[in-house]
Formats: structure tokens, sequence, C-alpha cells
């Protein structure tokens, strides 16, 4: 399978930092995946507005391209504001809704309190389930204090969290190759 790691901002490093740590708990797997990162700060984003994809710039061709090609995801976002970074959102408002139709979806997320976590409920969830994506259940929240002052994760319980989350959307994957395509 194809996966897609997806950081969700152009600032900062703490969610890269929990991508690079989910792509080695995907290596272990039993089954083999092909990952990719992507790190929207690498692309030169356009604002999403309705036109066709074949409109935007070919940084934006590319990563619709990507995204609608993968056949699992691993989001990573901060919280800022009490919200998803508008990059994030500009990223699903350039996807067709059918792109991610029943493809196993694992979020992890950052932010500056422990509350920020019910962004992921009120905001991430709604519009991946408008996706029909199948969202594990079990994403990862973490907050500053289980990074260093160099932005490493230093939280094992964390790793942990990561790692059982990796077992759960491994067997999301498994799952969503026995789904009929919509015909």
């Amino acid at each position: 399978m194809k996966i897609l790691l997806l950081n969700g901002t152009i600032v900062g490093k703490k969610t890269r930092t929990l991508l690079d740590e989910i792509d080695k708990y995907i290596a272990d797997l039993p089954d083999k995946h092909e990952t990719k990162i992507i790190d929207l700060e690498d692309y030169e984003l356009q604002f999403v507005d309705g036109r066709p994809p074949e409109d935007y710039n070919e940084d934006m061709q590319q990563l619709i391209k990507e995204v609608e090609e993968a056949n699992a995801y691993v989001i990573a976002t901060p919280i800022f504001q009490g919200s998803i970074p508008g990059t994030l959102k500009n990223v699903f408002d350039a996807v067709s809704p059918l792109a991610m139709r029943y493809k196993p979806v694992s979020i992890v997320a950052n932010g500056g309190t422990l509350q920020h976590h019910l962004v992921i409920e009120n905001q991430l969830k709604p519009i991946l389930n408008y996706f029909r994506c199948m969202v594990t259940p079990n994403y990862v929240y973490t907050h500053t204090n289980h990074f260093s002052t160099q932005g490493e994760l230093i939280d094992e319980d964390v790793r942990n969290r990561l790692k059982e989350m990796t077992r759960v959307f491994n067997q999301y994957m498994q799952m969503s190759q026995e789904i009929e395509p919509d015909k």
C-alpha cells in the first residue's frame, strides 16, 4: 500500500518528528508498505478557490495527485488558535471528496495545552468523516512537555501510543482491502 504521511503545517518541527517516528514503526510491520512523507512547507501552495486542479500551479497539482493516489494516510497537525492550520484545510479543500473514501487514516497532533486535543474531535474528524475515511479510534495527541527544547520526542508513553496507533492503523489497512469500490 502507498501510505502518505502528511505534515499539515509549514512551520515547526514537532509534527515532522512524530511522522518520522511513525515511519519507523510502519517499516517494522509484517507487510511492507511504500511510505512518503509530505511536508507542506516544501510546496508552493495556492489558495483553493474552486477552480479545476489543472488550473493550479505544478506544486498544487502534484500535491493533489499524491493525496488522491495514496491508499492510506497518517495526518499530523499542530493546533493553532484552537484550530487546525489553514494550510491543512486548504489541502482537504483541494482534493476530490471521493479520493479518500474508505481509506484508512490515523491522526497525530501537537498543541500547547492539553485541552487542544478536542480540535481533533471537533474539526479534523468531521472533515475526515465527510470524506468517509476509515479513521482509527486511537489518535495520538502531544504537547510541549513531550519534546526536548531541540524538538526531539522524549516521552516513552507517547512512543508506545504511536506504536499502538500504528498497529491499529495496520489492521485498518487490511480491512480497507476487503471493501468493494463504488461502481
